[in-house]
């Protein structure tokens, strides 16, 4: 085929649209113009992200960033591809008035996840890198996306929660303001036991763990007389944003406090009862047994 052959068949009118003549090679161009749009606007993101993190940039705002950049791209992108093939932008006035119609009847959750998102990005009362607690889920916030959230739960796997409810349901951040934690652990010791001196213990046992702050210093509680035990409680705080966290401090308080018991014999209290044997049940079986 030769090139005079080419041209007038990429020159050939496929449609028109508002008066506007629509030729082959203007439909052949648009893939290109998208994918030379795609490519110029992943190179310039890349580019903005490494210079906010350099300047240690909160990971949020350079995800905001990210977001509003990529709408912004993508309607330049397709305002700059329409123009360059002399499309005017008001031949799709009906068909976007229609499509808008049927997309916000067909697509309420959709929209719903899509706005609540933006709010989480711009109101910042879940980020990324928080631990939240989302009604039987507790996890750390890995990306905050248009339609959802994904966090990965203290044993790895990863929850997909729509935007909206986080919104719109009780939602506890253990980091919101500040990476303190608080917690707590009770040890019951048998009754005869030095009550001043296991709360010195306890408290031994809470100082030595690494992880928990010397202020506020941790509060050590004669919690009360039990059926069984006399109840101690110690409370600490300390610098921790992932669940485990707590979970191990609480560990190795208990696994010190049974070495620091057993060198100054004191008995860690389990349940006893006494039982009283009927007397007249008992002369009753011996006269049947005769």
């Amino acid at each position: 085929m030769e090139f005079a052959q080419i041209k007038a068949l990429l020159s050939s009118e496929i449609f028109t649209a508002s008066g506007q003549s629509i030729t082959l090679g203007d439909i052949l161009m648009i893939p290109l113009f998208l994918l030379v749009g795609i490519i110029v606007t992943r190179w310039i993101a890349r580019l903005i992200t490494q210079r906010l993190k350099a300047k240690q940039t909160d990971p949020n705002i350079i995800h905001l960033l990210q977001r509003v950049f990529y709408i912004i791209a993508i309607a330049v992108i397709v305002i700059t591809t329409l123009d360059l093939i002399n499309i005017p932008i008001t031949a799709f006035a009906f068909l976007s008035g229609a499509i808008a119609i049927g997309f916000g009847f067909g697509a309420q959750n959709i929209i719903n996840n899509f706005i609540s998102g933006w709010i989480l990005m711009w109101e910042r009362p879940i980020r990324i890198g928080d631990f939240l607690e989302v009604e039987d889920a507790k996890g750390i916030v890995q990306e905050i996306n248009t339609r959802s959230t994904r966090i990965r739960r203290v044993d790895g796997v990863h929850l997909l929660i729509p935007n909206s409810k986080l919104l719109e349901n009780t939602v506890v951040n253990w980091t919101l303001v500040d990476k303190l934690a608080r917690t707590s652990v009770r040890v019951g010791v048998a009754y005869g036991s030095p009550a001043k001196k296991v709360a010195a213990l306890i408290l031994q046992a809470a100082e030595e763990e690494k992880d928990i702050l010397k202020d506020p210093k941790p509060l050590i509680t004669f919690e009360d007389f039990g059926d069984n035990a006399l109840v101690f409680e110690v409370t600490y705080w300390m610098h921790s944003s992932v669940e485990g966290g707590l979970r191990v401090s609480r560990s190795n308080i208990r696994f010190r406090l049974d070495e620091l018991f057993e060198q100054h014999n004191i008995v860690v209290a389990f349940p006893q009862r006494d039982i009283h044997v009927d007397g007249a049940i008992t002369l009753i079986n011996d006269k049947i047994g005769k």
